[in-house]
């Protein structure tokens, strides 16, 4: 029973936090649950944080939803700065911030302070995404920073197993990581790949067989990603990058064998309430988890070196905040300063963008989720049975540095971002691609419309009103491909011809996805563009079968 009225109490902090959050918009919804979360703790609500279990509840749905949702036209033509920030970002910052943070904490051994670095690595978009809602960045810098972290949990977090493995044993092969890093993520990708291809191979035989029903495709999409990390821990392998990739899989197989509109949209609405109940409640976590934070600081300090000055503490939490800032500013900058050398070199044109992007970058790197579950899984004990080392101030400075990459983001992101161009960083020009999309769905409508009225019936009654209704529709999508706006249509009111239309409206509609995802496959429109139209679509088809299911 304890464990159901924790459940609720966080379920119904997060629904506090969003009405607050809409009462007092400039105050960012991490904060807010974060503060609340503390208020739980103040008044008694203890929580056995178990780390291990966090990770599999928490964090491959929201790697699966990010995959999944992530623009992959986006996510494949930006993979270069992507794979700089998700890798190369993440070694730099392991290696660099591993030796800063050894040579700056006296009584923190190295390969402690490489684990610290390395779970310091992954940044967080939820928290990027809510603190910049009111002036939010270029959507093409946002593409970038998820796609960033979508990549750079699994690989900051090898990275954190390889230095507590040196750690415990004390030895490490820069050889044998290497190529254990490989394993690991090549593995990975591979278990999400087949896990997802198997899924989503049994379900279409089972829905051909059956038929569908929304409810079931609904959990089975819940199910995937735990499915997907399972597997590769069991094979020893990420189970991080198998969720995410497993996302990303899971868009393509869709393209193959789309679902229902009835599944489609009361999917999203599911996963839009699990994603929103999952962040929220991991933020309150990271709240109710600051007391005792606070109260294990003398400990901390002294274990650390500092005696007992927690303020020395402090200190190293706000000197390591500013150096991680420092590193992703100078590693973007470097990378973007070699590519216009490159540019200038093949002859074309380049520029190095605005110096207040690159800071939006360096800002966004807010630390969150898999770092709070990452740190606090460092062992006890050594294999000696000597306690870790300094293992209760790597957790304190891990927290820290959460907490303040939350309040410096706050306070600098909206700022940064206020009033700055999109064209700052440009995307590819979309219209065209939309409007033949549109075109050419709309034909398609047609060409199904045609073909229907063609095929005879055996009531006369019921062929003429659905000939009256077929002029009635060819007349609107006519109007659709000269004006783009498909409103306006005369509803009849006569039984048999609305219900003839109707019949049409949902053939055409049909067509109409068929095309889009025709054209999504040959990649003539990207996912944005695709999207948006089977959005307007499943609406349109779903007030059909309303009125169709209430008898009008």
């Amino acid at each position: 029973m304890h464990v159901v009225t924790m459940v609720l109490v966080f379920l119904l902090a997060v629904v506090v936090s969003g009405f607050v959050a809409r009462l007092l918009p400039k105050v960012p919804l991490p904060l807010l649950q974060i503060a609340i979360g503390a208020a739980l703790s103040t008044i008694g609500f203890d929580v056995a944080f178990d780390p291990h279990l966090f990770l599999l509840l928490f964090i491959p749905p929201l790697l699966f939803l990010d995959g999944w949702r992530i623009p992959k036209g986006a996510f494949f033509r930006d993979w270069k700065p992507i794979l700089a920030l998700a890798i190369g970002l993440v070694v730099f910052t392991v290696v660099g911030m591993g030796w800063f943070i050894w040579w700056l904490v006296p009584a923190m051994p190295l390969a402690v302070a490489f684990a610290l670095a390395a779970i310091l690595s992954p940044t967080d978009p939820v928290a990027v995404g809510a603190m910049t809602a009111s002036a939010p960045p270029p959507p093409r810098l946002m593409h970038i920073l998820e796609g960033e972290s979508l990549l750079n949990d699994a690989t900051g977090l090898v990275c954190f197993t390889f230095a507590v493995t040196a750690a415990m044993t004390g030895t490490f092969s820069l050889a044998n990581a290497s190529v254990s890093f490989l394993l690991v993520a090549g593995g990975g990708l591979l278990v999400g790949v087949a896990v997802t291809w198997a899924i989503g191979r049994l379900n279409r035989l089972l829905v051909r067989r059956t038929g569908e029903d929304p409810g079931i495709q609904i959990l089975v999409s819940l199910l995937v990603p735990f499915a997907a990390y399972l597997a590769a821990e069991h094979f020893h392998v990420s189970g991080i990058l198998a969720a995410a990739v497993a996302g990303i899989a899971m868009h393509y197989g869709e393209l193959s064998g789309r679902p229902l509109a009835a599944t489609r949209m009361q999917r999203h609405a599911v996963w839009d309430t699990v994603q929103m109940a999952l962040n929220g409640i991991i933020f309150v976590l990271l709240g109710e988890q600051l007391p005792a934070m606070v109260r294990a600081l003398p400990a901390a300090a002294e274990t650390s070196g500092s005696g007992n000055d927690i303020w020395h503490l402090l200190g190293y939490v706000v000197v390591i905040t500013f150096a991680l800032g420092l590193m992703r500013f100078a590693w973007v900058w470097v990378a973007i300063r070699l590519t216009v050398f490159r540019a200038a070199w093949r002859g074309e044109r380049a520029s190095m963008p605005q110096t207040r992007l690159l800071a939006i970058i360096a800002t966004a790197g807010v630390r969150g989720a898999i770092t709070l579950a990452g740190i606090l899984t460092l062992p006890l004990l050594l294999p000696d049975g000597s306690p870790f080392p300094t293992r209760t101030a790597a957790i304190l400075i891990a927290m820290g540095v959460i907490l303040l990459s939350l309040l410096v983001a706050s306070i600098g992101l909206p700022l940064l971002a206020r009033g700055l161009d999109a064209d700052t960083l440009p995307e590819p020009d979309r219209e065209d691609s939309e409007a033949s999309a549109r075109m050419a769905a709309s034909l398609a409508a047609m060409r199904r419309i045609d073909k229907l009225v063609a095929t005879p019936l055996a009531d006369g009654a019921e062929e003429a009103a659905r000939a009256e209704a077929a002029v009635l529709l060819r007349d609107a999508y006519q109007r659709h491909l000269h004006y783009g706006d498909l409103s306006g249509e005369d509803v009849q009111q006569m039984e048999r011809v609305e219900r003839a239309e109707r019949r049409l409206r949902l053939a055409a509609l049909d067509a109409e996805r068929d095309e889009l995802y025709r054209l999504r496959r040959a990649q003539t429109i990207d996912d944005i563009i695709h999207r948006k139209l089977v959005g307007e679509l499943d609406l349109a088809e779903a007030t059909l079968r309303q009125r169709e299911a209430a008898g009008h």
